[in-house]
């Protein structure tokens, strides 16, 4: 039944998409100025909605951080109010027009900037999410369809209901938004195969939901999100700002996944930096397990197991390796990394340097903590997913990654011979 459902919400995204394609941008930003006052506007009967999704979530027994995660407030609505503001705000890249050559022959060859087409968003309990994703794709000229997850269900109803209204006053079809209105998981298999309807699809969450779209698919996937990732204390670190980032790193939000689920400390330093460390995480609540190595320095710690190394934690936890060289972290980091964010803390700038040329991943930080992988930090605005791949989009997935680019061949009646 749903199958039907859904293909129809395809047919409908596809017609929605070739019209956003041609908005122009006035049109596109007075629908997303005209979505942020709706929200505020409404912010009632969507704190309504979301205290139906956060009573089953306590039922369910989610975990603090994912409550976290799918939690609404005010001021979380006035964020996403403002991010839609601020997508409004930024340069609209579609029609820009770049590399212009004139041929021997006089043709003019350049590259035009398009939309993607009609995005499929997969995503866990996240409500934000809702917003974030059509606030993008919609300036970056493409229909969006939403798959959020069952635990968000009632607050991505009332959200997209409160998108779609703002629509058809700034001139856009509201089929450009739609929600996949289903809770069972097999409509995401069905999405995943919407080679036609759909150009690409952009799961946004574990690595069970990344791992059965890739498996499935045959749309084309844009892998984003698993983020097990490392900070390393090298020998040469400052051991205060080592300290600040490593708490930073894995306490400020430690549900999201550009948190720090590892770090490793270098045997030289590990008995001035643990134990301070196990202190601070022990009053924030945080579980460490730990290696061999490590256990004499934090005395609460339980011993960490293969798998630690391997587990993004989206929580309170963290795996603490204490390793004899550079060269032995390095080598942790290839093998565990998931190429989301790693770290190194050090005043070594040779080791900076090639730190920043071996790790692999999207984003690697000298002195800084992992948590400013995101969007807005990196000055693009918002974004809608973490791109953990090479192809088409790698790190924070802003405007200009969802579009691509044709080419316009200019001609004065040229032939070939």
């Amino acid at each position: 039944m749903f199958r039907e459902e859904l293909l129809e919400q395809g047919r409908r995204a596809k017609e929605a998409a070739r019209k956003l394609a041609v908005a122009s941008t006035g049109d596109k930003n007075r629908a997303l100025h005209a979505m942020a006052e709706r929200l505020l506007d409404q912010q009632d009967r969507i704190l309504a909605a979301n205290a139906v999704d956060m009573e089953g979530g306590r039922e369910k027994g989610l975990s603090k951080a994912l409550l976290d995660r799918l939690l609404l407030t005010e001021k979380r609505i006035q964020d996403m109010a403002q991010g839609l503001r601020e997508v409004a705000a930024l340069p609209d890249p579609v029609g820009e027009i770049s590399e212009m050559v004139t041929r021997p022959n006089g043709l003019q060859i350049g590259r035009m900037r398009v939309p993607l087409g009609v995005v499929g968003m997969i995503y866990e309990a996240r409500p934000n999410v809702t917003v974030d994703a059509t606030g993008l794709c919609l300036k970056a000229g493409n229909a969006v369809l939403l798959r959020g997850g069952s635990e968000a269900i009632h607050s991505n109803r009332v959200l997209v209901e409160i998108l779609r209204e703002a629509l058809p006053a700034a001139g856009l079809p509201e089929d450009a938004v739609q929600l996949v209105q289903t809770t069972d998981r097999e409509a995401v298999d069905v999405m995943v195969k919407m080679h036609g309807y759909l150009d690409v699809i952009i799961p946004r969450g574990g690595a069970g939901l990344i791992r059965r779209v890739i498996e499935n698919a045959t749309v084309p996937v844009i892998e984003t999100g698993v983020g097990n990732c490392h900070v390393y204390i090298d020998e040469g670190a400052d051991l205060e700002k080592a300290i600040n980032i490593a708490v930073n790193a894995k306490c400020q939000r430690p549900g999201v996944c550009n948190a720090m689920e590892t770090l490793l400390v270098h045997a030289r330093v590990a008995p001035q930096v643990l134990p301070r460390l196990g202190e601070i995480y022990a009053e924030k609540g945080v579980e460490l397990r730990a290696c061999p190595k490590a256990m004499p320095f934090l005395p609460g710690a339980k011993p960490a197991a293969e798998e630690d190394w391997a587990t993004e934690f989206l929580d309170l936890i963290l795996a603490v390796k204490v390793v004899d060289s550079y060269e032995e972290a390095v080598e942790h980091i290839h093998r565990y990394s998931t190429g989301h964010s790693e770290a190194i803390v050090t005043e070594n700038y040779t080791r900076a340097q090639d730190f920043l040329k071996r790790i692999d991943a999207a984003a690697v930080f000298v002195n800084a903590s992992t948590r400013f992988t995101d969007g807005g930090q990196f000055g693009f605005g918002a974004e809608i997913g973490i791109s953990t791949q090479k192809l088409h989009a790698r790190g924070p997935m802003a405007l200009r990654e969802l579009t691509t680019y044709k080419f316009i061949i200019l001609g004065q009646g040229q032939i070939r011979t």
